[in-house]
């Protein structure tokens, strides 16, 4: 069972009509707790948030991307032009075409690329994480691995990424499942993810500061216009900010302050909330408007925070 907490409320005239449960974990600088909810320990399937630990593994193993393409490597993209492009463009630096690509096929995950789409069938270029996968053979082709089995999960790529995410949370991956693309996804607890994030980001190795700093000089090739994550990058200085399915979030500032939370049901719905919510708690101002509830055309009410 969860041992999980209330994040935010769903307040209509006064009266809490629905609840958000989750995990929340706030890191001070220094590493130490600033606030937590529900048992942090708890693990967790961190999806897309561990992006920054599969390319600096990825770096480390040979790749080499300009800015532009490893913020795209680390991405979950709005399925943009640009994007399909980038993941082009990282497949033919090294000889290869986007029939390589073994992600699973989908539409456009932004909005508006979604309806530019329309009613074309789905396809493994489109998919939000196909850059993090023409990165993933781009790196094999540099140490000569064998591309037809990227993902496995003894694949000597996929034991790098592991082994980059265990270093940075200091706790052993004791289960590996797979992703919603189909990569290998490793299971970590809320703390150790914050660990995680935070370590990334303080740290002095020049691979994670080329990942981070991609990500933070190209947000809108690490999500897409309009999308929460590029609003917040390029809102507030130095901020480093991922979001994953399953209604995952990590935030983090060069000094080391870092929120993670999980939203127990999946639902997207408190992730502004809870985002402007953490941020502040840590001191960071961050863009924010008021997430109203409508009675008609009225507002009656709002999603809050709990903390």
């Amino acid at each position: 069972m969860f041992k999980d907490a209330v994040l935010a409320e769903y307040v209509r005239d006064g009266v809490v009509e629905s609840e958000h449960r989750g995990f929340l974990a706030v890191l001070n600088a220094d590493g130490s707790i600033f606030k937590s909810l529900g048992d942090i320990d708890t693990k967790i399937f961190p999806r897309s948030t561990v992006k920054c630990a599969q390319a600096s593994a990825m770096v480390r193993s040979g790749l080499v991307l300009e800015p532009r393409l490893l913020a795209l490597a680390q991405s979950s993209h709005s399925g943009a032009a640009m994007h399909m492009d980038g993941a082009r463009e990282i497949l033919a630096s090294v000889g290869l075409d986007e029939s390589a690509l073994q992600c699973a096929t989908d539409r456009p995950l932004g909005d508006a690329e979604r309806r530019a789409w329309g009613d074309k069938e789905p396809v493994q270029i489109a998919m939000n994480c196909s850059g993090k996968h023409a990165a993933m053979l781009a790196t094999c082709v540099k140490n000569g691995w064998p591309i037809e089995s990227y993902l496995d999960a003894n694949h000597p790529l996929q034991l790098a990424i592991k082994k980059e995410l265990e270093d940075l949370a200091g706790e052993p991956i004791t289960l590996t499942s797979t992703d919603g693309c189909g990569a290998p996804l490793f299971l970590i607890s809320v703390i150790g993810l914050a660990r995680a994030i935070r370590a990334i980001t303080i740290s002095v190795d020049p691979i994670h500061q080329s990942v981070l700093d991609a990500s933070r000089k190209y947000p809108e090739m690490v999500a897409g216009k309009g999308r929460l994550t590029t609003q917040m990058i390029e809102a507030v200085p130095g901020l480093y900010m991922k979001d994953g399915a399953e209604a995952v979030e990590i935030a983090s500032m060069p000094d080391g302050r870092t929120l993670v939370f999980k939203v127990s049901d999946g639902s997207l719905r408190p992730f502004r909330v809870l985002v402007h919510a953490g941020l502040k708690r840590l001191g960071i101002d961050s863009p924010y408007e008021a997430e109203n509830v409508l009675g008609g055309d009225r507002v009656i009410g709002t999603i809050r925070a709990t903390f």
